[in-house]
C-alpha cells in the first residue's frame, strides 16, 4: 500500500532551515523561521518561565493523564486573559476555552467542530493569510476561500474592499481574522477599523474566528484582544484560536487553547462536550507541561508582571528593529520607500522582492527567506543588519 505514495515537496520554512543549517557562510542570515530571537541571535527561555518550571518541577507528583480538556487552571486564565475577567461573556458563562497542541492544534480543532456544526461551511481567509491556514481548513474537509486583504503596491490595508467583500457573507460562512499582528503582512485594522468590521460582522451574521497568535507583540497585552472584545459584545457565537508560543516563548512546549463563545451557558457546556469528543478522536489526551508553567504564571502576581515586562521587552526590541532597518535602507540610498516597515507590527513584514531578487540573496549573499519576501523582522540585530541593506542594495 505505501509504496503507492510519492514524496511530498518540503514545507518552504523547513527547507529554508535545512538550507540554512548546511551553508557554511559564517554571514548566513535566516530571515524565515517565525520564532522570536534576541540580539544574539538565540531563543531564550523568559525569566518568568525558568521560575515556574522550578516550582512545577518541585510540586508536581503524577504525570497521569489529565482528561481531553488538559489543565483547568490554564484554561480559566487564558480565558480571562483573552475576554477580560470581568467580561459580559465570562461572567454570564457563554465562553470556554480548552487547551490544545499548540494554536495550531487550536486551528484545527476549530475547524473539525465547523465540519460537525455545518459540513458545507465556506471559510474565508485574508489574502494574504499564514501558509498553514491553507492547509488546516482543507484537511478537515472545509471550503476554504479569500477575501481582499493585502495592497502589495501600497504595503497597506485594503479595507474597502474587504469590507465590499464582507458585506456579500452571512450565515453558513466562517470569515478568519488576525486578531493582530498579522503573518505574513505585518498590517493590521485600527481600532475604528475593527469597530465597523465587527459591527458587520454582527449585521450579517456570519460565524468570525480569530487566530489570536501574537498577544502583546503589536500594542500590549488588552491592547491585543480589542478585537476579539469587540466580536464577543455584538456577535452570539465567536471561536477564537490563540497560542502561547511567541508571547510565552514556549515553542517546543506546543501550547495553544480553543475559545468558543455561544448564545447562551448551556450551549457553551454542549459545546464543550463536542470538543472533548473531537479531541479523543485526534489526540486522545493534552500534554500538560507547557500548559501547567502558564497557569503557574497566570495565578501569580509576582510572575504574571514579570512575563508581561519580557512580553514588552520583546515587543519594543522589534518594534525598534523597525525603526532603523528602515532608516538605514534609506540612509544608504536605496530609492524604493521602505517605511512601511515602521508603520508595520510584529515580527513579519513582506519587502516586496521578486523571486529572482530572493534568490540572488540566498545564492550571493547566504540570506535565507521564503520566495514571498516575508520577513522575520525579529531575525535582525547590530551584527547583520548593515550587511544585510547592502546585500539588498545590491539586488534591487
Amino acid at each position: 500500500m505505501l509504496d503507492k505514495l510519492s514524496a511530498v515537496p518540503p514545507d518552504p520554512i523547513l527547507g529554508i532551515i535545512s538550507a540554512h543549517a548546511a551553508d557554511p557562510s559564517p554571514k548566513k542570515i535566516d530571515l524565515g523561521i517565525g520564532v522570536y530571537r534576541n540580539e544574539d541571535g538565540g531563543t531564550p527561555i523568559l525569566k518568568c518561565v525558568k521560575e515556574a518550571e522550578k516550582i512545577l518541577n518541585s510540586t508536581e507528583t503524577t504525570k497521569s493523564y489529565l482528561g481531553p480538556p488538559g489543565v483547568a487552571g490554564f484554561n480559566s486564565a487564558m480565558t480571562d486573559l483573552i475576554f477580560g475577567e470581568d467580561s459580559a461573556v465570562n461572567s454570564e458563562q457563554r465562553v470556554h476555552t480548552i487547551q490544545t497542541p499548540g494554536g495550531t492544534g487550536a486551528l484545527r480543532l476549530g475547524a473539525d467542530l465547523i465540519k460537525a456544526a455545518a459540513p458545507d461551511a465556506t471559510v474565508w481567509a485574508s489574502d494574504p493569510t499564514w501558509a498553514n491556514h491553507d492547509a488546516i481548513f482543507p484537511a478537515a474537509g472545509l471550503r476554504l476561500e479569500n477575501y481582499p486583504y493585502f495592497d502589495r503596491q501600497k504595503s497597506d490595508l485594503r479595507f474597502d474592499a474587504m469590507m465590499e467583500s464582507l458585506r456579500s457573507k452571512g450565515p453558513g460562512d466562517v470569515v478568519l481574522f488576525h486578531a493582530c499582528c498579522h503573518n505574513p503582512c505585518g498590517v493590521s485594522p485600527n481600532e475604528d477599523q475593527w469597530r465597523e468590521i465587527t459591527d458587520l460582522t454582527a449585521e450579517k451574521g456570519f460565524l468570525p474566528m480569530i487566530d489570536l497568535a501574537y498577544m502583546g507583540f503589536e500594542r500590549g497585552i488588552e491592547e491585543d484582544t480589542v478585537s476579539v472584545r469587540l466580536f464577543t459584545e455584538k456577535c452570539p457565537e465567536v471561536l477564537v484560536a490563540s497560542s502561547c508560543s511567541k508571547n510565552f516563548a514556549v515553542y517546543r512546549e506546543r501550547v495553544g487553547a480553543i475559545s468558543a463563545v455561544c448564545d447562551n451557558p448551556q450551549k457553551a457546556s454542549d459545546v464543550v462536550t463536542v470538543i472533548n469528543s473531537l479531541t479523543r478522536k485526534n489526540y486522545s489526551m493534552p500534554p500538560t507541561h507547557g500548559t501547567g508553567i502558564i497557569d503557574i504564571i497566570l495565578h501569580s502576581d509576582e510572575l504574571t508582571a514579570l512575563w508581561r515586562e519580557e512580553v514588552a521587552d520583546m515587543r519594543n526590541r522589534i518594534n525598534g528593529l523597525r525603526n532603523i532597518l528602515s532608516e538605514k535602507i534609506a540612509n544608504a540610498g536605496i530609492e524604493r520607500d521602505f517605511s512601511f516597515l515602521q508603520r508595520q507590527s510584529g515580527m513579519f513584514s513582506f519587502l516586496g522582492l521578486s523571486v529572482d531578487q530572493i534568490r540572488r540573496l540566498r545564492e550571493e549573499f547566504s540570506i535565507y527567506t521564503v520566495d514571498s519576501a516575508r520577513v522575520n523582522i525579529a531575525s535582525f540585530n547590530d551584527s547583520n543588519m548593515d550587511y544585510f541593506v547592502d546585500a539588498l542594495k545590491t539586488v534591487l
